[in-house]
């Protein structure tokens, strides 16, 4: 993909939408029950989704960001919630990719447009990562790695935007 094209589309994940509300949308968790993302989103704290996939090895590297970001945060105002990209078919897989990264934050089982469904924009690739207000307002996004340090100051920016209106 030409870097422009894919800078923009960068950037169409990095442009808050201040009127978004947190989708309906039900998926399954890895123990086979139907949970709706609302459960997660916009119940008073901040909500990063991680769009992965278990092949991914961007993702395999770096989810272990993810892992200290929740133990940090999942008391005070901001959770982390996993959305495994891989299909229902490969569930297996991706219990393994959690088990083996030691993931302590809830997974969902999805697809790359239930990925796209969630966020309102297109599903560029693993990983992803999804950045919802307490309110459950999608917020912005990004693709690529992300470290725990990223992921707050990307949060401390979201707040300053929404605080300037």
């Amino acid at each position: 993909m030409p870097k422009r094209i894919f800078a923009s589309l960068l950037l169409l994940l990095l442009v808050p939408l201040l009127s978004a509300a947190a989708p309906e949308l039900a998926l399954q968790d890895f123990d086979g029950k139907q949970r709706d993302v609302r459960e997660f989103l916009g119940q008073g704290h901040w909500v990063v989704v991680v769009a992965w996939s278990k092949d991914c090895p961007i993702c395999k590297r770096d989810i272990h960001h993810m892992t200290f970001f929740h133990d940090e945060h999942k008391d005070k105002e901001a959770r982390v919630l996993g959305l495994s990209v891989d299909g229902i078919a490969h569930r297996r897989q991706a219990q393994a990719f959690i088990d083996e990264h030691d993931l302590n934050f809830p997974n969902l089982i999805g697809d790359p447009d239930d990925a796209s469904r969630l966020s309102g924009q297109p599903f560029i690739g693993t990983p992803t990562y999804y950045f919802f207000d307490p309110q459950g307002r999608f917020v912005g996004g990004r693709v690529g790695s992300v470290t725990q340090a990223q992921a707050e100051e990307l949060i401390r920016n979201f707040k300053v935007q929404r605080a300037r209106g």
